[in-house]
């Protein structure tokens, strides 16, 4: 258990920190692949990421109960690692993007395909107490990540940031090639390829449209999910069953990942470039302060699943997690242009946030049966990721209308800095809301009993 434990932590670490590290390195990419004027295209650089990442985590799930989690999890390492290295030679903006999304195709999968095995090998109950272990490789990934990105930007540069992925993604994989063991999978329905590409669709439009801003990715949107609910109810065995939703255990947890996920990440991954251009910020010094937020997460992630484990009861953590982020948002204004400010309000949020995001997962895999294990799991990130993919690109769009286009955080010009400084805190606290809406989906989660036993006991 140890060896398989050692690889789904460093799977998990890669994905994780590919979120964080590229955090401060935005601006240094833009400028470097896209000259003056490349500032624009920063969000267009972590949509590709996410969306890529989000489409494929229903299918990863799907395969995983069909064909069997460990060796999606082999698929997932050797295309996020491929993704790496071709991102480390991209010559161009378009090719540096085109390769982010293959690299986001490999990092759905780690995600998913991780907390699935763990799920299938530890009981709910337990798996409290391995939330501390999860939180472990976030805090390293969230210190670590900012910290090295804006070490590399201001030293070697930001293709080096590509160089710690390769041995990384081989040592995950030889440790669970040689030690994970799990049941054999029993479904052999057939795998439902026409829902998966009809959610893409969906996805592609909700990042669109919010990127964009043009009303015709609305009817993209659309007719994607008509599609989806189409295909949905004529599989022998949907991507998304529409069966699950029926269960509020289920699609609480769900509706609440798609919210959380929507404010945090559309806040996280602009905060080191505002902090960058509106305050003048290093990279390495605008990486630290984000280390607040996360290292808040890794805090309440880590006593959260310690205490689920001991008392069996978790439905008070995600009610606490959403008021206490929804405050921390609304104050981002109020902070000022202050770096303890500025960090004290993104540890408020970080607190919150870890009350949250894993126990979602929790709460949703012990709503359902085994078959659905895989199932479940991929649905909690997905929306999650829909939220976040969506919130990245509508949070972009409306920071990148505030400031004439420019590439590197040194050259914006005095007016364009004080229009970032003046207009990017109230677009985050915009995000309140949501987090608001998410505390009263808290409130109508029901508090079911933590099963005992692990999925690969009950099988057996």
């Amino acid at each position: 258990m140890g060896l398989v434990l050692a690889g789904l932590m460093l799977a998990m670490l890669l994905g994780a920190l590919d979120q964080t590290i590229m955090a401060p390195a935005l601006p240094a990419v833009a400028g470097s692949l896209a000259g003056p004027g490349g500032l624009d295209q920063m969000p267009a650089v972590v949509t590709a990421y996410l969306v890529a990442a989000t489409v494929v985590m229903p299918v990863y799930g799907k395969l995983g109960d069909r064909f069997g989690r460990k060796l999606m999890m082999q698929v997932a390492i050797v295309v996020f690692v491929a993704g790496a290295v071709l991102c480390s030679l991209a010559a161009t903006m378009p090719q540096f993007i085109v390769f982010r999304a293959i690299q986001g195709v490999g990092g759905g999968g780690l995600m998913i395909g991780a907390q699935a095995v763990i799920g299938e090998l530890v009981s709910p109950r337990e798996r409290g107490r391995y939330l501390g272990l999860i939180g472990a490789m976030y805090i390293v990934a969230a210190v670590g990540g900012p910290l090295v990105g804006g070490f590399f930007i201001d030293s070697v540069g930001w293709r080096w940031i590509f160089a710690i992925y390769p041995p990384l993604g081989v040592l995950a994989f030889v440790l669970l090639t040689a030690s994970l063991r799990l049941p054999r999978p029993v479904s052999r329905a057939p795998v439902d390829y026409a829902g998966a590409v009809t959610l893409a669709v969906a996805v592609l439009g909700v990042v669109m449209l919010g990127q964009s801003g043009n009303p015709s990715y609305l009817a993209v949107t659309a007719a994607g999910v008509v599609a989806w609910l189409v295909s949905a109810r004529l599989a022998t065995d949907p991507i998304l069953p529409l069966r699950l939703f029926r269960d509020r255990a289920f699609a609480v947890p769900v509706a609440i990942s798609l919210l959380v996920g929507f404010a945090l990440f559309g806040t996280i991954t602009y905060m080191p470039a505002y902090l960058q251009i509106a305050l003048g910020a290093g990279a390495t010094q605008a990486g630290l302060l984000v280390t607040a937020l996360m290292g808040g997460v890794l805090a309440t992630t880590v006593v959260s699943g310690r205490l689920i484990t001991r008392t069996g009861r978790y439905k008070g953590y995600p009610i606490a997690g959403t008021a206490l982020a929804a405050a921390g948002l609304a104050a981002l204004p109020l902070a000022g242009h202050g770096a303890a400010a500025l960090a004290g309000v993104l540890l408020v949020i970080g607190l919150g946030v870890g009350l949250v995001m894993q126990v979602m997962v929790l709460a949703a895999q012990n709503s359902v049966d085994y078959a659905d294990l895989g199932t479940a799991t991929s649905a909690v990130t997905f929306l999650r990721q829909i939220g976040a993919s969506a919130g990245v690109a509508l949070v972009g769009a409306l920071i990148t209308a505030q400031v004439p286009g420019t590439a590197d955080p040194s050259h914006v010009p005095a007016a364009a800095r004080a229009a970032f400084a003046d207009a990017v805190p109230s677009v985050f606290a915009a995000m309140a809301p949501l987090l608001g809406l998410a505390f009263l989906l808290a409130l109508a989660l029901p508090a079911r009993p933590l099963r005992t036993t692990a999925h690969a006991e009950e099988r057996a």
